[in-house]
């Protein structure tokens, strides 16, 4: 399938220290790649080189459309729960409607067209009945498809999701997984987890982490491995 996302011998650190060094990956629109690792190996600084929230220090990462290289791509993102403000006064409606914020200029409204894609996306993802409910009165798992369909809401070609299943009781999660396995069909999607039993389920291959990057393009790894070296 179409390559979406070209990474080329990346190095990306903080403060002059190196945290990946010389890391290569292909991202193509088909693609459901897990990330997995040690805490502080690189992977959450990873998914910020690719949306552009700290810069490379050396090497290249490629958008392409058709073949051909283009200056950015559509990317929807979800961070990890522990990152977002739960006190911030917004409800679900307008969490979702912020999705489609770079839709429109400046001063201007959301259009008709605008509203009924985010109440699709309510549907979609089961929030009729908590649409209006502010965001702090929400379970782990509302807010996460929440978030989720912000980031989902103006159709991205890449979607990001950064420990998506953190906090979630095991009801919450397997809602998730399903929800992201029906996704994946229609888009591709990078996620980093630290539960390497539930990326395996999911993913089409995997993305080792630690300094550097091992592409697996299979999950077909003993799980005792995985452990061991990541």
């Amino acid at each position: 399938m179409n390559k979406i996302v070209e990474i080329k011998d990346i190095t990306v650190g903080y403060d002059n220290k190196t945290i990946l060094k010389n890391v290569n990956l292909t991202i193509r629109n088909d693609d459901f790649i897990g990330i997995i690792g040690p805490n502080g190996g690189g992977k959450t600084t990873l998914l910020k080189a690719i949306l552009g929230l700290i810069p490379v220090q050396s090497g290249q990462i490629n958008f392409l459309q058709n073949g051909e290289k283009v200056p950015d791509l559509h990317i929807g993102y979800v961070p990890q729960s522990n990152n977002i403000d739960r006190s911030f006064p917004i409800n679900v409606y307008d969490v979702i409607l912020s999705g489609l914020s770079g839709e429109r200029s400046l001063f201007s409204k959301f259009s008709k067209s605008h509203r009924h894609s985010v109440e699709e996306m309510i549907k979609l993802l089961d929030l009729e009945n908590l649409k209006k409910r502010p965001i702090n009165q929400l379970s782990g798992g509302q807010l996460q498809r929440t978030f989720l369909g912000r980031a989902l809401v103006g159709n991205p070609q890449l979607l990001i999701l950064d420990e998506p299943n953190s906090y979630l009781d095991k009801d919450s999660e397997g809602k998730l997984n399903d929800l992201l396995q029906e996704i994946s069909k229609s888009l591709a999607i990078l996620m980093v987890s630290h539960n390497i039993s539930s990326v395996r389920s999911m993913a089409k291959s995997l993305a080792c982490v630690n300094g550097g990057l091992h592409f697996h393009p299979s999950t077909n790894i003993p799980t005792e491995c995985l452990y061991e070296f990541y």
